[in-house]
């Protein structure tokens, strides 16, 4: 694999941010390629939604495609997501948002699954042009406590069957995970259950390992974080930050020889500064 097949992968990526490292950015536009898209994560529900539709305002004032999180366990009722909906539309200009079921183990109002959110009808009445949904390459365990994949394999397919009568435009968003392997045999799966839609696979920016085992852990990382344990063992790369490079070739190598393979683009976590991230991929690409 050359180089260029690593960039050609990469280009187009999409970057999440929180309010929170968002407010440390003084320009965007300084760290971001132009029309990157902006995940806004929305971690719980102690976060104040105004703030989150102020930073939304701010990266899309900057002229980048914001998409922000829609956890549905911690969303009261219709009209809460109703009202959530105008103001990210009315007052960020936006039109995208990753549709999740959200970190809460039990919903805190009426919506327990994205696929609830879907069917409100509020995201097709405000207009919104893009639905994400989330994947797991690894498996959920708030959505298969038991293990398997029975439930989110099922709700996938439903997406699916969603996807085709609707006129917004879908994507699998995923967690991120630390093996090609792992990667591309879920991708392939997911392939042969009929479901098409865009993979865009979730990877973690460049960080200090004890950072990236603290956050998989939290996270639920599954059998991939092997890659991190294996390299916490080895003491000349223990105190090295981690680096991407060795999945996202993988994924490039894979993908070249299986052009129709449905992961279509790189989304990346910045667990180590968005600005460390944005500088690694300029050093790549």
């Amino acid at each position: 694999m050359t180089e260029s097949n690593l960039k050609d992968f990469i280009s187009g990526y999409s970057i999440e941010v929180v309010p929170n490292s968002a407010a440390k950015v003084e320009s965007f536009a300084d760290v971001l390629p132009k029309n990157t898209r902006v995940y806004i994560a929305h971690l719980s529900e102690k976060e104040d939604i105004k703030t989150m539709v102020a930073t939304a305002k701010r990266i899309s004032d900057e002229g980048f495609s914001v998409m922000p999180h829609i956890p549905a366990r911690i969303i009261k009722n219709k009209a809460t997501l109703e009202n959530w909906i105008s103001m990210y539309r009315n007052e960020a200009n936006v039109t995208e948002a990753l549709l999740i079921g959200g970190g809460s183990s039990q919903p805190l109002g009426d919506f327990d699954s994205s696929i609830q959110l879907i069917e409100s009808g509020l995201f097709d009445a405000a207009g919104f042009k893009r639905l994400h949904i989330a994947g797991h390459p690894e498996g959920s365990k708030d959505i298969d406590p038991n293990g398997g994949n029975a439930n989110v394999s099922s709700a996938l397919s439903w997406k699916q069957e969603f996807s085709k009568r609707t006129d917004a435009e879908m994507a699998i968003a995923t967690q991120f995970c630390f093996d090609a392997t792992t990667v591309t045999q879920w991708a392939e799966s997911l392939k042969q259950d009929g479901i098409d839609i865009p993979i865009h696979i979730g990877i973690a920016g460049p960080a200090k390992l004890q950072t990236l085992l603290r956050f998989s852990i939290q996270c639920g990382i599954g059998p991939s974080m092997k890659v991190l344990t294996k390299r916490a063992k080895d003491f000349t790369k223990l105190l090295l930050p981690y680096k991407p490079t060795e999945i996202l070739e993988g994924l490039a190598e894979y993908k070249l020889n299986n052009p129709e393979l449905n992961i279509e683009q790189v989304h990346f976590f910045p667990i180590g500064g968005i600005k460390q991230t944005t500088d690694w991929v300029k050093e790549v690409s």
